[in-house]
């Protein structure tokens, strides 16, 4: 009988749990060694979302905390660095805080959630009310961290004040450990009250990590290097480490070796070059890297259904605003362009602004290109000087995001421009083959091409047929069907007019060697060899329209079939 296999922690964030209840744990133990020799007084590790940042804070957090469980280590890389083991393991005080939940539409509702989200870690140690070591006036500061009606001093003073009561009580300096340090500011900023929120989580941190004589270390993790004159004002043990850093390279996402050996683990080696495709080629430092979250949700179908098809898990954890936003940025020619040659798997070469406000970010394209890389939609493939890298999107499902979001903003632009979709469908309709040729063409002038040689095995029609199904989804009147199943096959796109009276058959080619009345021709003749048109005669259509339609790059060739 096979030895049960270990369930996948998906959505897991707690180390204690993923061992202790027998989960797969991907071994990044190694980050305690490492920042134990080379780290700073303060540590910011900057990842994009989905990458283990709060699950290595929990292996921090049970690693030092004095209240931690030693044996959960047992058999894991940390436990041969026996030298470090023995000096820390178990010998701090840990305040471990995530700002993550302070999400609100106003500032005083995120400001409650602050508070809610302090009492917490704070009711979590009312041993301190019995300590010894505490004197009255101590044991009643400790008891104002408690009231409901917490101010925003005594909220920006709170992990100061609680640090200094653990130093007192335990006879030991503190490990701070703040995660997603930057949430409550982009919250602030999606919903105007950006400057109370900076005031805010400035003084904490000012407080927390400059003026604090009872702490040892802290470790702060966020997706963005916010600069550091907005929030970081004077805080000159700050160390940074971010994507760009070569050091803890291979400590957020996954290794290509992690992965093969995860794998091999659950029987599924064989799915590894579709993984690798569409979930690896982050480059953080020199390491390449896999998205975590990715990799767990894909595997656990893999091992529940063997047929399941590599999805866009990423898609559905953000509103992706970076990449809609920049798409109705970039109307120049020239930003067209470059994005083409991302969309081809092609690299472009960009200064980056690594410290940015959040007013800032959307103030230039320079700037927005620095947020996506910062956030994961882009990574570098090398670097030409401090500040120039050479950008990449790094595998099929960031494609697939910027794929769907041009595509809803091609959408939205056909929608608003009602006239140019009218004249489309009347000359549609009417026959006028040229008339509809040179509207589409102008079409394909405007939006951004996407060439499908990135991906295998893919017809570069998708593209040209996707473009004509978002024209012709804005005419609500119509009844548009992709791919519908009629005669001995199936029509790219087949279209019922309101009265019902009429219907339209699009065949769409691709002309490889750039000759669009041959692909034209073999449009047509497809439709009339696979008998496209038999069922709809069946069902009573008295009048219908059949177009071949011949595609090269931002060309095409619209052809009418003889009635």
């Amino acid at each position: 009988m096979s030895k049960e296999k270990k369930r996948l922690p998906i959505g897991l964030e707690n180390f204690e749990q993923i061992i202790k209840e027998n989960y797969y744990y991907v071994d990044k133990t190694g980050l305690i060694s490492e920042l134990l020799r080379n780290g700073g007084m303060v540590n910011l590790f900057t990842r994009p979302r989905r990458f283990g940042k709060t699950l290595n804070m929990s292996m921090l957090e049970h690693f030092f905390s004095i209240e931690g469980d030693k044996s959960i280590f047992e058999g894991l890389k940390i436990s041969k660095d026996t030298e470090l083991t023995e000096e820390y393991m178990g010998r701090y005080p840990v305040i471990f805080v995530s700002l993550k939940g302070i999400n609100a539409a106003t500032y005083d509702r995120a400001f409650d959630f602050a508070v809610q989200i302090m009492k917490n870690i704070v009711a979590a140690m009312q041993f301190l009310l019995e300590s010894e070591q505490l004197s009255e006036y101590d044991k009643a500061e400790y008891q104002k961290l408690l009231d409901d009606s917490m101010s925003e001093a005594v909220f920006c003073s709170s992990l100061k004040k609680l640090s200094m009561l653990l130093e007192k009580h335990y006879k030991t300096k503190v490990i701070l450990l703040i995660d997603e340090y930057d949430v409550p500011l982009a919250k602030a900023f999606e919903n105007g009250y950006y400057n109370q929120m900076i005031f805010l989580i400035r003084n904490l941190l000012e407080q927390a990590l400059k003026t604090n004589n009872s702490l040892k270390f802290a470790v702060m993790t966020g997706c963005l290097r916010i600069s550091k004159e907005s929030i970081f004002t004077g805080l000159n043990n700050l160390k940074v480490l971010s994507i760009t850093d070569e050091r803890y390279d291979e400590y957020f996402g996954f290794t290509d070796a992690e992965v093969k050996e995860m794998l091999k683990y659950y029987g599924i080696e064989s799915y590894y070059e579709e993984v690798k495709s569409w979930y690896d080629g982050y480059r953080f430092g020199n390491t390449e890297v896999y998205c975590p979250w990715d990799v767990l949700n894909y595997c656990d179908k893999i091992k529940s259904h063997g047929d399941s098809f590599p999805e866009n898990y990423w898609i559905n954890t953000s509103s992706n605003d970076a990449v809609k936003k920049f798409l109705q940025m970039s109307d120049n020619i020239k930003t067209k362009r470059e994005i083409e040659k991302l969309l081809a798997g092609e690299k472009i070469t960009k200064e980056l602004h690594l410290e940015l406000t959040y007013p800032e970010m959307y103030q230039s394209l320079e700037n927005v290109w620095s947020l996506l890389f910062m956030t994961g939609y882009l990574t570098q493939r090398g670097r030409v000087d401090a500040r120039r890298y050479q950008l990449a999107i790094p595998n099929l499902e960031i494609r697939d995001i910027f794929k769907t979001q041009i595509m809803e903003y091609f959408k939205e632009s056909v929608a608003k421009d009602g006239d140019m979709l009218g004249r489309f469908c009347e000359a549609l309709k009417n026959g006028e083959e040229k008339k509809v040729e040179d509207i589409f063409t102008g079409y394909l002038k405007k939006t951004i091409s996407i060439r499908d040689k990135f991906v295998r095995k893919a017809t570069k029609e998708n593209f040209y047929h996707g473009i004509l199904l978002g024209i012709l989804g804005v005419k609500e009147e119509w009844g548009v069907f992709s791919n519908q199943e009629t005669g001995e096959g199936y029509s790219d796109i087949l279209i019922e007019t309101e009265d019902g009276d009429m219907a339209i058959l699009i065949e769409v080619k691709y002309a490889n060697d750039g000759n669009l009345d041959q692909a034209c021709e073999r449009a047509l003749k497809q439709v009339e060899d696979r008998k496209y048109d038999e069922e709809l005669r069946e069902n009573g259509v008295n009048k219908i329209l059949k177009y071949g339609i011949a595609c090269y790059m931002k060309r095409c060739k619209v052809k009418l079939a003889d009635l």
